[in-house]
């Protein structure tokens, strides 16, 4: 077995050098760390795609180990945003995704992109704003634009309160990183619990003010279409309806803030790509899909649980065990990238796997792929002395001390930036 550590801090920093040891020596790798279950690493872009397929590889949390559900992670009916289709198998996750397919296709989404401009154009001018009156001061791109973008769009989509973000951050944070100690566990609880009592108020009050003569496809918010469809079309349970919105409020913006950070800091530890970039921004979608690529907003697909014994790449995997699959890994295998360590944004094939693959592909590819270009070519269209604000090895990358193999998210806590003069 190859020897990595996976649990220092300097992997949190940058996994890469690990993944690339892992995918070389032992694509199909059983992580220790006494956790109290099996838990099975894929990084080879053609084991992973296989196992993102494979039905005997569920995510209905029936299966998890029962471990997980003593920390709070599972529980016999419910993935940690409830009951939802991330956490459902065909063919519950079949009527589930259907049910709001209709609000994320190329088109609808790309209708949205004045607003998504708007938007942005709003945020850049206060970062503007904030620059001229403090002579320069550093800026935060996270927190000034990164996450209050995705989630305003994604809340005028839903019908949410945008006034609420800031609780919406700090409830999502805590449901999303998986806890490892009792204080991490109760405030899982305590955010689980504040969010479900928001929502439940809100689809009380949605349900009040549903015009019934006006059908599912034509509400004037998403929420309002799902409370329609559980109540006329008997489509929905009262839990999965709840899931369906903490899903969509949840996903539809963390994975953005990330594409935004991420990206960002790739290119600004690329100056060549960045220069590239801004003299010819019509490579912007083919941009964000290396970006997507190269250092994705999620490292780690959802846990999925073998239900039988398993062989992918050439390993038994034994029934009840645990797999991830690395998507982080699986980008940079150059079997299927060449020269895969290399930000190159005239890439031509990306096929990455940063959205996932088979049933879960992420619904909200679109939406998060618009919000990532239009942010990115913003940011270097109005700011062409853009400039990283400390040295790279400073930043801290969500997770905390260490790295906790559970956490599938890969995202920056912040990124100090000096703007510059704005143009």
């Amino acid at each position: 077995m190859t020897d990595v550590d996976l649990w220092n801090e300097q992997f949190r920093a940058d996994p890469y050098p690990a993944y690339a040891r892992l995918r070389e020596e032992t694509p199909v790798y059983r992580a220790a760390g006494g956790m109290g279950f099996d838990l099975w690493l894929i990084t080879r872009q053609d084991a992973a795609r296989a196992a993102l397929t494979d039905p005997r590889l569920a995510s209905h949390p029936r299966h998890a180990p029962q471990r997980l559900r003593d920390m709070g992670i599972f529980t016999a009916e419910a993935g940690p945003a409830g009951v939802n289709m991330l956490s459902a198998d065909a063919p519950d996750h079949t009527r589930l995704r259907r049910l709001v397919s209709k609000a994320f296709t190329r088109r609808r989404i790309e209708a949205l992109r004045p607003r998504v401009q708007e938007i942005t154009d709003a945020l850049a001018d206060a970062m503007t704003h904030r620059n001229q009156q403090e002579d320069g001061a550093e800026v935060d791109l996270i927190a000034a634009l990164a996450f209050p973008l995705p989630i305003t769009v994604i809340c005028e989509l839903l019908g949410v309160p945008v006034a609420d973000r800031d609780d919406f951050q700090a409830w999502s944070r805590a449901m999303i990183e998986i806890p490892l100690a009792d204080d991490k566990l109760a405030l899982r609880g305590q955010a689980q619990q504040s969010l479900h009592r928001y929502l439940d108020d809100l689809v009380t009050r949605k349900r009040s003010e549903i015009d019934r003569g006006t059908g599912a496809d034509d509400q004037p918010d998403l929420v309002s279409a799902l409370v329609v469809a559980a109540d006329e079309r008997d489509q929905l349970t009262d839990p999965e309806l709840l899931g369906m919105i903490m899903l969509l409020l949840i996903a539809g913006h963390e994975t953005t803030v990330n594409l935004i950070g991420n990206g960002m800091l790739a290119l600004l530890r690329h100056p060549d790509q960045m220069k590239l970039l801004r003299a010819q921004p019509e490579l912007l979608p083919s941009a964000v899909e290396e970006l997507l690529r190269y250092d994705g907003p999620v490292e780690r697909s959802t846990m999925r649980f073998a239900t039988e014994d398993v062989e992918i790449g050439g390993v038994r995997i034994p029934a009840g065990s645990v797999v991830s699959v690395v998507l982080a890994a699986a980008d940079r295998d150059p079997a299927h990238a060449p020269g895969a360590d290399q930000l190159d944004i005239t890439r031509a094939d990306h096929g990455h796997l940063a959205f996932g693959h088979g049933i879960h592909y992420c619904l909200g590819a679109p939406l998060a792929r618009l919000e990532g270009e239009v942010a990115i070519g913003t940011l270097l269209r109005r700011f062409p002395d853009l400039a990283l604000a400390c040295r790279p090895e400073e930043l801290c990358w969500r997770g905390g001390p260490g790295v906790n193999l559970l956490n599938i998210i890969r995202g920056l806590e912040a990124l100090p930036l000096r703007l510059g003069p704005a143009v």
